[in-house]
């Protein structure tokens, strides 16, 4: 009977998820769509009164918007270091999903503006910033716990680059590579019908053509495939600068003392100007795309210097203060590196009947995963914005190539450098850095069960299979690590009629180890090295000897107790401050909210609390924050108290369980 009812209540419960998330996609499909046409509203009513001006007077448009921007920033959001996607991979992984909603329709003004003057950014960030603060804002408002709330954080995002681009698989692959950190997991569902809800609603409001209607291109020649090698050489490099010429132009604004309006307007110059030469580098360049890959006429001197006013232009911009996001301007550049490549290559190798346009559709997807390191993302999105899955070979060959390359020269993506600038380093949507206060000893799983070298491979997958294991450490007589054995080595041992091996035999010897004094954001770099779902621990002075096993979901663990390790001592660090500056007579306590005391479940307008006291922060888990009015105590959280004389015991009693005997 309960079981039933366990089933049914889950049941429900999934269904109104799933309303959720489809609430989520539809919302954020609407949104992004209105985003989108404000932008070309504004876009063509400045740029038309400038024609009716004279042509001089472009260049004014993006230092008027760059004022604007600035005065609205400093006003509303000045506060605020990360923004768009850096920001939701932030509140992902170090926040459970929680946004401050509350400025979306300031930032989306503020990005309006940017673009619509004609800043050299993107519509992409903002619009994954819209999305995500949806799911947010409904993860918060139904108080979903911090799963489902990262979830439809995730399906904003999601559903946004779905509206954006009218590309559902790629916001769903975005989301997984870039905002959650990882493919699969039980999210993926939920995320999938944000997606879909939004593509649907925008291919109803917009029609469901691709973003650029291009002719078919073909690979051609076998004898073509060196030529995209190279272009994947040459977009590795270009995005590798692109992404280090961003946040050093940030750097050199932020040191730049003047006032912080003016930055935005300083860089609307330099936009404005160079737009009175090279047009083509306003706003997002979807139109100079879209002829690009039309075979339009473009000479190898002008693509090459489209090239370069993009590559600095866009780091002008986002360093100067505008809003917008980095996908449009990485696409902008592989496509003129790709048709300034193609042109060269055509000139050179006559007889293999190159399309120039080819080459710079893949030079846009190329640019792109060297840039955000999300290689799935960057192929997928490519064929659902232009419906061209003919160059697919030559297309993957130069994203991987591209990226392998932009990572040896750059190690973080775009998102990932901004975030290590905050020290924050993710690894699968976890942060790296609280990783660092705990040891493998301290989570690790001591003295595991093993398996010895001569057992056959049917004893082994029996001890597997009664021990619910993946995989098991392989030791010799002499009890020494020998290797690691997984049920995937026991298969591969299977297909190729190798049953009657022994476990020695098939188990894999070229182990990566660690020790229990190491960190564990050392062992997880280590384990993503090969995507290893566990590591044998060794003692130190002994490579040997086997001491425990480190598993992925311990590093999971770990990393929650990390994160209220951190928490805990932040709320320490701020009682400690408060204590120092409080004159005598005042006291600075930590107090607990205990189960069915007088506030438990009470908003702080409800409680009583002394006039004599104050509620400075509340410590819920692994956040602090200031409450509010509003703000409902729950069992369990820790409260900062600033009170004076008797208010202090006052306090401590409304904290504290009620006696019901």
């Amino acid at each position: 009977m309960f079981r039933h009812l366990f089933i049914r209540i889950t049941a429900f419960q999934t269904l109104n998820f799933g309303v959720l998330a489809i609430l989520v996609g539809l919302l954020s499909g609407a949104v992004v769509w209105l985003f989108k046409i404000l932008i070309t509203l504004l876009r063509s009513g400045l740029f038309g009164i400038s024609d009716t001006v004279g042509s001089w007077s472009v260049a004014l448009i993006p230092i008027l918007g760059g004022a604007a921007v600035g005065l609205l920033v400093m006003r509303f959001i000045s506060n605020e270091t990360l923004h768009g996607t850096a920001s939701v991979m932030q509140s992902v992984a170090l926040t459970g999903g929680r946004l401050r909603y509350q400025k979306t329709p300031v930032k989306t003004l503020v990005a309006v503006l940017s673009l619509g003057s004609g800043a050299s950014v993107g519509p992409e960030d903002p619009s994954v910033f819209i999305g995500a603060s949806i799911g947010s804002m409904f993860g918060q408002v139904f108080h979903l716990s911090e799963d489902r709330l990262r979830t439809l954080v995730a399906g904003g995002a999601a559903a946004a680059i779905a509206a954006a681009f009218n590309a559902p698989i790629a916001g769903v692959f975005f989301t997984l590579e870039i905002v959650l950190g990882e493919i699969g997991g039980s999210a993926m569902g939920m995320i999938l019908v944000s997606a879909v809800t939004s593509a649907v609603f925008t291919q109803a409001v917009s029609g469901s053509t691709p973003a650029f209607q291009i002719p078919q291109y073909r690979f051609n020649s076998a004898w073509e495939l060196p030529l995209y090698l190279g272009l994947g050489l040459l977009a590795g490099p270009v995005s590798a600068f692109y992404v280090r010429l961003l946040y050093k132009l940030q750097d050199l604004f932020n040191r730049w003392r003047i006032p912080a309006w003016v930055k935005p307007a300083a860089a609307g110059a330099v936009v404005g100007l160079a737009g009175l030469f090279l047009p083509q580098i306003f706003g997002d360049g979807y139109e100079t795309i879209g002829s690009i890959l039309n075979r339009g006429s473009f000479t190898f001197s002008l693509l090459f210097a489209l090239l370069v006013a993009k590559l600095i232009l866009t780091p002008v911009s986002i360093g100067g203060g505008f809003y917008g996001g980095v996908f449009a301007p990485s696409l902008f550049l592989g496509a003129t590196l790709g048709a300034a490549f193609g042109l060269l290559a055509e000139q050179v190798f006559p007889v293999l009947n190159i399309e120039p346009a080819a080459f710079a559709l893949v030079g846009m997807a190329a640019v792109l995963a060297g840039a955000v390191h999300a290689p799935l993302t960057a192929s997928l999105l490519l064929f659902e914005m232009t419906a061209d899955y003919h160059i697919i070979l030559p297309l993957l060959f130069s994203v991987a190539v591209s990226m392998l390359v932009s990572q040896r020269i750059q190690r973080d993506s775009v998102y990932a450098m901004g975030l290590a600038r905050h020290g924050i380093r993710l690894d699968r949507g976890r942060d790296v850095e609280v990783l660092s206060t705990i040891t493998v000893g301290e989570v690790m799983r001591p003295v595991p069960d093993t398996l010895t070298e001569g057992m056959t491979l049917n004893e082994a997958s029996n001890v597997l299979e009664r021990n619910r294991r993946q995989g098991m450490a392989v030791v010799s007589p002499q009890k020494e690590l020998v290797g690691m054995l997984t049920l995937q080595d026991i298969d591969r041992a299977l297909e190729q009629d190798r049953g009657g091996s022994s476990v020695g035999e098939v188990c894999t010897r070229d182990l990566i180890k660690t020790t229990p004094d190491e960190s564990l954001a050392e062992a997880l770099q280590r384990m993503s090295q090969r995507d290893l779902g566990r590591l044998p621990v060794v003692a130190p002075d002994n490579p040997l000897k086997l001491v425990g096993i480190l598993r992925r979901v311990d590093v999971i663990h770990a990393y929650a107790l990390a994160l209220t390790r951190r928490t805990t001592q932040r709320h320490h660090e701020q009682t400690s401050r408060l204590d120092a500056y409080t004159p005598a007579g005042v006291d600075v306590s930590d107090i607990i909210v205990e189960v069915n005391s007088p506030v438990d479940g009470k908003r702080m307008s409800e409680i009583p609390f002394p006039r004599e006291s104050v509620i400075a922060s509340v410590q819920r888990g692994q956040k602090v924050f200031i409450p509010r009015g509003s703000t409902h105590l729950q069992a369990g959280d820790v409260l900062v108290v600033v009170a004076e004389g008797t208010a202090r015991d006052e306090a401590i009693r409304l904290c504290q369980k009620i006696d019901r005997k």
